[in-house]
Parts: structure tokens; C-alpha cells; sequence
């Protein structure tokens, strides 16, 4: 049941801090990268204002963020951090050793293009770059979700023990200011439970970690790990039900939006979504059967929701804001992998839009579905825009 909460005006990272707040974790190794450095300011506001009480630790570098904050979960205390582009790639190893550790920290990344050339815009290459590490990886539309969903992470990745990263992208969302419904404290304490791992560096558990292993315990351990992976499907949906149940609001790790009767299928992910929503409505109006599936949760990524949904759909059009050159849109690729063999699966086109930031209007994605209804699909992702 929704109980009463504070309505406020702030950014997308801001919204974030506030979720950090309520979370309270017990330390917070930060480096400040544009633009991710709001989040981080104002989570040291909040605690120079006795607001918060964990320890923040001022590092030289993401990757050395990155290791205080692996050594820190390992002793059983509750962690978070943010970064941004060049940040997160300097992060990289240290991602596969929190992952592989089943340290269940949450980060926070915004979305913004990588050198060179450079830039600050946004694009999402920078976070799926990082889709082997073994994180969980959400991405958000808009504040309001990113704050929901760092408390959903925390949610998950403390069940399941491994890392989390939660996502939205540079001013389009950061720095953009909208209402946003922040959970009371009396919530969010109901929702996460007391931190308490099995297994965590204590003198008096005598456990430890970081010794060579034989090849089948390697492999074993990996094993582990991508068992834990596909837990994850089940456990994020019921978290999401279980925040929906307190404080009134959901997302589940996908959405469906006008799928009923619907011929051709816009797929998205993060902040376009919203853009697409009006292109929907507008086709609609037009005659168009045309839907959208929002992909929420992409690590790990929703396969069987994925083919249910699109099972029997003439076309899908999937927008990327992201591009791997020798690939392409890597939401495409997914989904195309996601479909391989389905009987009755749809014609895949992969459009690249909105790359490193460019705007895309409602009706540029009007003129994608009218291209790609009267086209067949080629087997790479196209440019338009």
C-alpha cells in the first residue's frame, strides 16, 4: 500500500542520491566523473549534514574506487558507488573481480560517450561494453525509475551475490529535472533487510579469498556465478512487485506498451523509450498496429519473456544508442540471438539512432517504421540518425 512521500523537483542523479540515502549503505568509495559528480555531491552533502553515517572514501582513480569498494563488501558491509565512461573502462578489471568475488555491490552509471574523439553526450556504449563482466545490468528512462531501481538492486544483487550496475543516460536523464516521488525511510527500511552475507572476511569466521585455484574449480566457480545469473530473472521481478506493493510504483524487467493487435514491434532501451511512447500513440491514431517492448532488465537479458513476446509479430525495429564497430547495435544483436530458431519469429531491423547523444524526434521514429514496413531487413544494423 503507497503511503505518503515526498514529492520533489531534482535531476535524474539527484534522484539517485536520495535512493543512496535511504539505502544508507556502509561505505562509499567515490571518484568524481562528468557526468556522474551531482550524484556524488550530494550523497557528501547528505552526509556532512549528519544524514548519512557510512564511510565515504575520497580515491585517486575509478579502478582504485572500484577495488576499496570489492574489499569492503568482502567484510560483509553494504556498498555503494557511481562512475561514468572513461570511469567504468578503467574500472574493467576490477568488474569481472567484483563479479567473480560475489561481491553484491551497486553502482551507479551514467551513460556518456567514450574517447576518442571527445565528448559528454549520451550513448550507451560505455555500460555494455562492460555486459561480460558478470554485473546485473538495469537501464532507466527517466529519474523516477532510477531512483526505484537503486533500491531494487540493492534488493537483488544482496539475494543473489553478485554486483549491480544501474544505469540512465547524461542529461538526457542526469541533469534533467522532473518530479520525482522519493520513498520514506520507513519504506525502504521494510524493503532492504539487514546485510548479512553467508560467507565474508572475519577473523572469526576464518574465511578468506583470492587463492589460486585448480581448472575445475575455476570452472565450477563460473558455473556458480552463471547459475546465480539466471536467478536473477525471477528474483528482480519479484522485487519490483515487492516495491510496487509499498510505495505504488512498478516496472517489472521489460514493458509492453500497445502490444494488443499489434503487426510490428518497436523495441528500446533507457531514456528513447518515452520518445517512442508518443511515436506509438501517434501511428496508432494513424492505423498503424504498432507496439513497444521496453528492455528494462538487459543482464541478464530476458530470453524467454523476449520470444513469448515477439513470437508471431511481422517486424521488430530495434533502436541502439550504442554501436560496436564490427557489430553494430548490440540491442540488436541480442535480440537476434535471443530469437535464433523461433518458429514464427519476426524480421529483426536494426537501426542505429541517437548515437553519441543525437536527438531523435517522434517523428524520426515515425519515418524508421514506415522505412522498415516497406523493407526487408539486412543483416547488419543501418544508420539513420
Amino acid at each position: 500500500m503507497k503511503t505518503d512521500s515526498n514529492r520533489l523537483l531534482l535531476s535524474g542523479n539527484h534522484a539517485v542520491s536520495h535512493a543512496v540515502r535511504l539505502v544508507k549503505p556502509n561505505v562509499m568509495p567515490v571518484y568524481p566523473i562528468t557526468p556522474q559528480t551531482p550524484i556524488l555531491e550530494l550523497i557528501t552533502e547528505f552526509h556532512a549534514a549528519g544524514e548519512m553515517t557510512g564511510e565515504i572514501m575520497t580515491m585517486e582513480s575509478e579502478h582504485s574506487a572500484m577495488a576499496a569498494a570489492i574489499t569492503a563488501s568482502l567484510t560483509g558491509v553494504r556498498v555503494f558507488t557511481a562512475t561514468a565512461s572513461q570511469g567504468l573502462l578503467l574500472m574493467h578489471e576490477m568488474l569481472h573481480y567484483a563479479a567473480g568475488a560475489r561481491a553484491p555491490i551497486v553502482m551507479f552509471n551514467v551513460n556518456r560517450t567514450l574517447g576518442s574523439p571527445w565528448g559528454f553526450w549520451p550513448d550507451q556504449t560505455d555500460s555494455l561494453a562492460q555486459r561480460d563482466t558478470g554485473w546485473i545490468q538495469y537501464y532507466c528512462e527517466n529519474g523516477q525509475e532510477s531512483h526505484d531501481t537503486t533500491l531494487q538492486a540493492f534488493r537483488v544483487a544482496e539475494q543473489i551475490l553478485l554486483p549491480a550496475m544501474v544505469i540512465h543516460e547524461a542529461f538526457y536523464v542526469s541533469h534533467s529535472m522532473e518530479a520525482v516521488e522519493i520513498a520514506t525511510q520507513e519504506q525502504v527500511d521494510a524493503y532492504l533487510p539487514e546485510f548479512n552475507p553467508p560467507h565474508r572476511l572475519d577473523p572469526q569466521i576464518g574465511e578468506s579469498w583470492g587463492n589460486t585455484v585448480s581448472q575445475v574449480m575455476f570452472q565450477n566457480h563460473r558455473r556458480d556465478m552463471g547459475d546465480a545469473m539466471e536467478r536473477v530473472l525471477d528474483v528482480a521481478k519479484k522485487a519490483d512487485q515487492e516495491l510496487q506493493d509499498l510505495v505504488g510504483r512498478g516496472y517489472g524487467i521489460h514493458e509492453q506498451y500497445r502490444c494488443e493487435g499489434a503487426e510490428f514491434i518497436i523495441t528500446t532501451m533507457g531514456s528513447m523509450t518515452g520518445t517512442a511512447r508518443d511515436a506509438v500513440d501517434e501511428l496508432r491514431a494513424e492505423g498503424v498496429p504498432v507496439g513497444l517492448l521496453k528492455i528494462k532488465l538487459f543482464r541478464p537479458f530476458p530470453v524467454a519473456d523476449v520470444r513469448e513476446i515477439l513470437s508471431g509479430i511481422a517486424k521488430v525495429m530495434v533502436l541502439d544508442r550504442n554501436f560496436a564497430p564490427g557489430t553494430g547495435g548490440i540491442l540488436y544483436q541480442e535480440l537476434k540471438a535471443a530469437l535464433y530458431g523461433l518458429k514464427g519469429a519476426p524480421e529483426i531491423h536494426g537501426y542505429l539512432a541517437g548515437v553519441g547523444g543525437t536527438n531523435i524526434s517522434p517523428v524520426n521514429i515515425k519515418d524508421m517504421v514506415h522505412s522498415a514496413i516497406g523493407e526487408k531487413p539486412v543483416a547488419h544494423s543501418v544508420w539513420k540518425g
